[in-house]
């Protein structure tokens, strides 16, 4: 084949590139002075003309190089005189990784093409919280984000990943809390202001760790456009918000039942609280019924003796024989001094859990304030903030911590004769997820958002189509919470957060001091202070004194509006809103699609007026290989930092990106990593051959090969047939990863990239080739030599969204056009498929694996050559591979002087008693002579030493199952298995016998000729 059939660029996507060649040529020639000091240091002083941001066109041997990461790359790996670069042995991870990706972002790869034509595809990154340390939750979603964000950047799009970090409140204020603690120093001593400006230069010192640890993981999003929940555009949006919905009356403050954490002094959320079995007691006692001369009491049973003292009723079922006629009267509070409280009928007790008497606390437990609320019950709160109990508690418990005071009040009821029994029990306890001690339910005054009104638009776009959850099983979970939804307790009482927008109004300073917790009746709500002080005084005069709000913003708050508030919401002339929103993507995990994407959801439509994205992908979680949760407790946690210094980054992402489908959880081996390395070290070493094939082509070829494309049907027709096929299977593994691609089905896509590369390009493509680069025609050489190029470079390509880094070092070091593969087109589908090719090429695989298993069988030495006999009956498919007989004759090890094809059977040279027939598929066998295969005296040695041990264990078998005192101890299952093996001893015995009388007719006929 001649070279001057290589056409212009290969697979490459009609969506302009050309001109996508061109910005990168503009990239990489003149956006170089924002980071000089990183391209002195990767190119040191060969790097002089491109730090001084003249194009560069450094030259090695006879290749021109990409200005700075070939440069980089010469450096590190080192080149051979007067040749190209040489790569290493292996793909070193530790030191390619950091080179590659800082070039990338010098280059501004990362930022969204304006020039691109296609549409945009905009994702907002998940905020992780500022405080927070890579784990294999931000490993997934970075891995599958880049995934996405990648592609769509190759597919011609304007491909925007927006990161940020969240503010997280709770964990920031803990985090300098404890800080400060170990200075002997509180928060309450330093004062708001001082504490606040303590966190900012904490955030300042260690808040990038989390978005550095994400560049380790490759992540391609745009840092020049990094955000975070408290920065001055954020806040505005938070505002504005507030602003708006308190206008329609969607934002109150009221009293109602939150998680509250005594160690925090904060409500939490309940995504920051949880539930663990764990072993306490279960109190039994007797509460007195009033008024009964006979002494008669309800035996009540809890696991909270110390909420007694805040009880404001006891239930018992309606129609409980044992109690109902005790409803409507009165029972007597334990230790209260009297107090008396109703015995009410109600169907929410279980009667036949417990003794069936249920004690109601509405201010201590969340059931119980519902049946508070349903019932009129009066809400009595024991506790003060800090968990000890308070003056409603009595005079004697008030002041006590709440566990010293259930000790003390169980024994004071065992003085009192009102205890009956205490034994152990196991419940779920609620604690939180940063400061570890147990959540106390309780009822407070707190900022809300009304969801009733907010979540029926979100519900509608669900059920419309407006927005599409992957996968779907998860839109009935979504349905369900919000058609189930209650208010929003939105305020936390911590000084780090977006402080709530209220100030209330005070006739005084005086008064405003003396207020409790600094609130009154009278507020405004307000954007800032001075647009507060504006509608204070236009409704109240100008002597008024304001006073902000204490608490601040639930995080969650300010990271619902984040799809729309990082675009310049609520300036809705924002360039990126204009360009980027609504957004296309929300990918996240399954775990928060209540608590952030639902909240995004009617964030963005109440705001904007359309759903903020019209995808959400929803990831499982990362498990170990037991598939238990990952936690410190069970030592089972994998740190990504450790698996990538091992296994490389590359390594990782292909692991969890293939591990399983969407919404599905992965149980995460090191196993599955150390198989995903093995598969880095197999596309770098059949990289090498690439390389090695064109270490002495001439310059012009080399440049032919820059772009060569093999996808016209007239260059696919002018192929032999193991091109042919090769290509053919490229074209459509093409199609079928991109349709992958498409439904977002990346678990499929990576393993039909995995399988094509090593499977059929590897294991087959590139052995069969060496029929053609080691041998001396020269025209086979050159086509082999551009089929090769031309197929592992749409490979790379193909694989770049997984595994980023070692297919750019790959690719810089092929003859390519462009300066960078994250930047390269996606191939084009619907190439030319020759599927005669594939069908012929099938056959051909079909007598090597025949061929191999015959002298696996046989133990035909391996460097021994032998002859066979194809039969193949279809004509073409006889040419084809008679064609390709070298092909065959390499793989299988056959002498091509003793190798025939034939168009039947009768045409082979065979008897059946020197010869063995392998059938591969209809119209084709493989007919192998016996003679000279292998020594005859040394196999039938052998196989009379396998019979010998096959009888052996046939006899043990045999003995016990007729054995009748076996037989009568023996269960039916061991007796089964017996038999089984019985069957099985006697199947491989037949198949040796069979061998041994196949080899001895041999050695007879061997004998016989020689005579």
């Amino acid at each position: 084949m001649q070279t001057g059939v290589l056409g212009r660029c290969p697979a490459r996507s009609a969506q302009g590139g050309a001109r996508r060649e061109e910005h990168q040529s503009k990239q990489s020639g003149m956006r170089v002075h924002p980071c000089r000091s990183l391209a002195a240091r990767l190119l040191g002083s060969n790097g002089s003309a491109w730090v001084q941001g003249r194009p560069a066109a450094a030259t090695i041997g006879r290749r021109q190089l990409a200005p700075a990461l070939q440069a980089a790359a010469v450096q590190e790996v080192g080149t051979v005189a007067g040749s190209r670069p040489e790569l290493p042995k292996n793909f070193e991870a530790n030191t390619a990784e950091e080179r590659i990706y800082k070039w990338w972002e010098s280059q501004g790869y990362f930022k969204p093409d304006s020039d691109a034509p296609g549409e945009p595809f905009t994702i907002s990154m998940p905020p992780p919280n500022v405080t927070g340390k890579l784990h294999m939750g931000h490993a997934m979603f970075a891995t599958v984000q880049d995934i996405m964000t990648r592609h769509a950047r190759m597919s011609g799009r304007k491909a925007l990943w927006l990161p940020g970090t969240d503010h997280a409140g709770i964990a920031t204020q803990s985090v300098v809390e404890k800080m400060l603690a170990r200075e002997g120093l509180s928060r309450l001593e330093l004062g708001r202001e001082e504490f606040t400006r303590r966190v900012w230069q904490w955030k300042e010192e260690y808040g990038g760790f989390i978005t550095n640890q994400l560049r380790r993981l490759g992540a391609s999003c745009d840092w020049s456009r990094e955000r975070f929940t408290l920065d001055e555009g954020l806040s505005d949006a938070v505002a504005e918000a507030f602003v708006r919905l308190h206008s329609k009356g969607l934002i109150y403050r009221g009293q109602y039942m939150v998680n509250w954490s005594p160690a925090l002094r904060t409500a939490v959320s309940d995504l920051e609280v949880e539930y663990g079995e764990e072993a306490g007691n279960l109190f039994y006692f007797k509460y007195p019924v009033a008024d009964s001369p006979s002494g008669e009491y309800l035996p009540v049973a809890t696991t909270r003796p110390e909420t007694i003292l805040g009880d404001t009723a006891v239930a018992v079922h309606p129609e409980d024989e044992r109690y109902k006629h005790l409803i409507g009267r009165e029972c007597e509070v334990p230790l209260s001094g009297g107090r008396r409280i109703p015995i009410i009928g109600d169907e929410y007790v279980d009667r036949e859990f417990g003794t069936g008497a249920l004690k109601i606390t509405p201010g201590h437990d969340i059931n119980d304030y519902e049946i508070g609320k349903r019932r009129g019950l009066p809400t009595i709160n024991i506790m003060n903030k800090d968990a000890t109990l308070n003056a409603a508690a009595g005079p004697k418990y008030a002041g006590m911590e709440r566990f010293a005071a259930r000790k003390a009040l169980w024994a004071d009821m065992e003085a009192a004769g009102l205890a009956l029994k205490k034994e152990p029990h196991t419940s779920r306890v609620p604690r939180s997820q940063r400061s570890g001690e147990v959540i106390e339910p309780l009822v407070s005054e707190q900022w809300f958002v009304r969801m009733g009104p907010l979540a029926e638009p979100a519900l509608a776009a669900v059920a419309d189509g407006s927005i599409t959850i992957l996968p779907e099983r998860f839109a009935k979970t979504y349905n369900n919470w919000l058609e189930n939804i209650k208010d929003w307790c939105i305020s936390r009482q911590l000084w780090w957060g977006h402080r709530i927008p209220v100030w209330y109004i005070f006739p005084s300073a005086e008064a405003a001091q003396a207020a409790p917790e600094g609130r009154g009746e009278r507020y405004v709500v307000a954007r800032n202070q001075a647009e507060a002080q504006r509608l204070a005084e236009e409704a109240f005069g100008p002597e008024v004194v304001l006073r902000q709000e204490e608490d601040v913003l639930d995080t969650w708050f300010s990271s619902g509006l984040w799809p729309f508030s990082t675009l310049g919401w609520p300036r809705t002339d924002s360039p990126d809103y204009q360009t980027f929103y609504p957004t296309q993507m929300m990918e996240t995990g399954h775990d928060i699609l209540f608590f952030w994407v639902a909240r995004m959801i009617m964030m963005g439509i109440e705001f904007t007026g359309r759903p903020p994205f019209s995808t959400i992908y929803l990831h499982g979680l990362v498990r170990d290989d037991k598939g238990r949760k990952m936690s410190k407790s069970l030592g089972n946690v994998v740190d990504p930092l450790d698996t990538i210094g091992q296994y490389g980054t590359d390594a990782l992402r292909f692991t969890l990106a293939t591990g399983t489908g969407v919404g599905q959880d992965l149980n995460l081996s090191l196993e599955r990593v150390t198989a995903s390395r093995n598969f880095t070290n197999k596309m770098w070493n059949a990289g090498k051959f690439v390389l090695f094939n064109l270490d002495k082509v001439s310059e012009s070829e080399w440049e032919s090969l820059r772009g060569v494309s093999l996808s016209s049907p007239a260059d696919l027709q002018r192929l032999p047939l193991v091109e042919r096929w090769i290509v053919s299977l490229l074209h459509q593994t093409v199609d079928e990863v991109s349709e992958r691609y498409d439904k977002y089905d990346y678990n499929a896509a990576g393993i039909s990239a995995y399988n094509f590369l090593w499977d059929e390009f590897a294991d087959w493509f590139i052995e069969a080739s060496k029929t053609r680069t080691y041998g001396g025609d020269a025209a086979a050489q050159a086509a082999s030599r551009a089929a090769l190029v031309y197929v592992y470079e749409v490979v790379l390509r193909l694989l770049h969204p997984f595994m980023p880094f070692v297919t750019e070092e790959l690719w810089q070091a092929l003859p390519h056009r462009g300066d960078a593969l994250i930047m390269a087109p996606w191939p084009s589908r619907g190439c030319p498929v020759d599927s005669s090719a594939l069908a012929q090429f099938e056959v051909l695989k079909g007598c090597v694996r025949a061929l191999r298993n015959a002298r696996a069988e046989y133990n035909v030495e391996p460097a021994r050559k032998i002859g066979a006999t194809l039969v193949v009956e279809e004509q073409e498919t006889r040419r084809a591979l008679e064609s390709e007989l070298a092909v065959v004759c390499l793989l299988a090890k056959l002498d091509p002087a003793a190798v025939r094809v034939v168009g039947s059977a009768a045409e082979a040279e065979a008897a059946s008693s020197s010869a063995v027939n392998l059938v591969v598929a209809e119209g084709v066998q493989v007919v192998l002579p016996l003679a000279g295969l292998f020594d005859v005296g040394k196999e039938l040695a052998r196989l009379s030493k396998q019979k010998t041990k096959l009888d052996k264990d046939l006899a043990g078998v045999l003995g016990r199952l007729n054995n009748p005192a076996f037989m009568a101890k023996a269960s039916p299952e061991y007796v089964e298995e017996a038999r089984a093996q019985e069957r099985e001893a006697r199947e491989k015995l037949a198949l040796v016998e069979d061998k041994i009388a196949q080899v001895s007719a041999l050695k007879a006929a061997t004998a016989g000729a020689g005579k």
